[in-house]
C-alpha cells in the first residue's frame, strides 16, 4: 500500500510543478523535496522504532505521507507550486516508511539471511510501487468526476493508499519484531535511548557499515537524480501520461521485481561483489540515458538498468550496515543512514534539474557515470586490500 501512495505521486510530481511554475528547473525541486522529506522523516521514524517498536515508527512516517498527500492535492486546486513542494516534503514520508519497513524484516533473522529477509519486504512492494504510476491517469479521471481539478485525483487516491498501509501497520505488525528481538538479546544501558551522537561514533568505529553507507547514498544519488528528471524530459519530449507512466513502472519493476535474486545473491556471493555489480548496472544506466536523444526505448532500457543498480546498492547496503552493528544500536545507525542516502538524493535532484535546465538530459547521464565509477573503483579497490 506505501509503494502504491509513493509511486502514484512519483509518476506526477515533477510534471505537475513544471507546469504550475513554468520552469524546468524548478521542476527538478519536486523530485528534491519528497527525497528531502523522506530525509528529515528518517530520524524521527528510527527514534520512534527505538522507543516503541517498528509499530511506532512506521505509522508516524506513514502518516505524515497521508497529510503531504492532502495538502499537494490543495496546492494544485489553488494552483500553487511552493504549497505543493511543501506538501510533497510530507509525501517522503511514504518513502521513509517503505526504507524503514526493510529493516524490520532482518531484526529476527540469522546474519546469513539477512539480505533475503530485508529483499522480500524491498520485493512485496512491487506491485503497488509498479501499478501506482499507471493508475495516475484513472485516478485523475475519477478525481475530475468527484469534482477535483485536473492532476489532484492522483494525489487524493495516493492518500487513501497511505491510509490503508497505516492500518495495516497498526493492526497486522504482531507482535513487533524489533521489541521481540531485543526481548532476547543483552541490553546497552541506556540503549533505547540512543542519540545520532552514537550512530555516528559506531560508524566511525565499523569500517564495513560505514562503507556500504557510501555506496547506498551513492546508488540512491545517481537512482533519484536520473529518475526524477525523466518524466520531465519524456514530457517535454512529446510523451503524454501514459507513456511516462509506464516507463517509471518499468524502472519500478527493475528496483523490486528481482530484488529476493539480489537478496540471496548478496548472501551467498557476499555483499560487497553486489555493491560493486550495483555499481556497474548504474554506470551502464547513466551511458544509456545520456545518449538516448529522442529514444524513448532507450530511456526506459537505461531506467530498468537504473533500478536494478538501484536494488543491488540498497538490498546487499543495507544488509551490510545491519549486520556489522549490535541490535540496540541499529534504530539509530538505520535511521542516520537513511538520513544520509536521502540527504545525498536531494542534493542529487537539485543538480540534476540545473544540469538538465542549463547543459541537458545528456550532461545529467555523464555525470551521473563519472560519479558511480570513482564509486565503484573506490569500493572495488578497498575490497582487493582487505580481502
Amino acid at each position: 500500500m506505501g509503494g502504491v501512495g509513493v509511486a502514484v505521486g512519483l509518476a506526477l510530481s515533477s510534471v505537475v510543478v513544471d507546469e504550475l511554475s513554468r520552469s524546468t528547473v524548478i521542476s527538478g525541486f519536486a523530485g528534491t523535496a519528497t527525497v528531502l522529506g523522506a530525509a528529515l522523516l528518517a530520524l524521527p521514524t528510527a527514534k520512534a522504532s527505538g522507543r516503541g517498536g517498528r509499530r511506532a515508527g512506521l505509522s508516524l512516517a506513514y502518516t505524515a505521507a497521508l497529510v503531504g498527500c492532502v495538502v499537494s492535492a490543495l496546492a494544485i486546486s489553488l494552483r500553487t507550486w511552493p504549497l505543493l513542494l511543501a506538501g510533497l516534503v510530507l509525501v517522503g514520508g511514504g518513502s521513509a516508511g517503505s526504507l524503514a519497513a526493510r529493516y524490520s524484516a532482518t531484526d529476527l533473522s540469522p546474519k546469513d539471511r539477512s539480505a533475503r529477509h530485508l529483499s522480500l519486504v524491498v520485493w512485496a512492494s512491487t506491485i503497488g510501487s509498479v501499478a501506482g504510476p499507471n493508475l495516475a491517469e484513472p485516478a485523475d479521471r475519477i478525481g475530475r468526476s468527484l469534482g477535483l481539478v485536473e492532476k489532484a485525483g492522483p494525489f487524493a487516491f495516493a492518500a487513501l493508499a497511505f491510509a490503508l498501509a497505516v492500518v495495516v501497520i497498526l493492526v497486522f505488525l504482531r507482535p513487533d519484531p524489533l521489541t521481540l528481538a531485543r526481548a532476547g538479546a543483552p541490553v546497552e544501558e541506556s540503549g533505547r535511548n540512543r542519540t545520532i551522537r552514537t550512530a555516528w561514533q559506531t560508524l566511525r568505529s565499523t569500517p564495513m557499515a560505514r562503507r556500504a553507507l557510501v555506496m547506498i547514498a551513492v546508488s540512491h544519488t545517481a537512482m533519484v537524480s536520473v529518475m526524477s528528471m525523466t518524466p520531465v524530459k519524456l514530457h517535454h519530449d512529446g510523451s503524454n501520461l501514459d507513456v511516462i507512466g509506464i516507463v517509471i513502472s518499468l524502472h519500478i519493476a527493475g528496483m523490486y521485481v528481482l530484488s529476493p535474486v539480489v537478496g540471496w545473491l548478496a548472501d551467498k556471493a557476499g555483499k560487497v561483489p553486489v555493491l560493486v555489480l550495483g555499481s556497474a548496472l548504474l554506470l551502464a544506466a547513466a551511458a544509456l540515458a545520456g545518449t538516448a536523444g529522442h529514444r524513448v526505448w532507450q530511456v526506459t532500457a537505461a531506467l530498468v538498468l537504473l533500478g536494478l543498480g538501484w536494488s543491488c546498492g540498497l538490498v546487499a547496503g543495507s544488509a551490510l550496515v545491519t549486520e556489522s552493528v549490535p541490535i540496540e544500536r541499529r534504530p539509530a545507525v538505520q535511521g542516520l543512514s537513511d538520513l544520509l542516502m536521502n540527504v545525498c538524493g536531494a542534493t542529487g535532484t537539485i543538480v540534476a534539474g540545473a544540469i538538465v535546465g542549463l547543459l541537458g538530459y545528456g550532461m545529467l547521464g555523464l555525470v551521473v557515470g563519472v560519479m558511480v565509477a570513482l564509486a565503484g573503483l573506490w569500493l572495488t579497490a578497498v575490497w582487493r586490500r582487505t580481502s
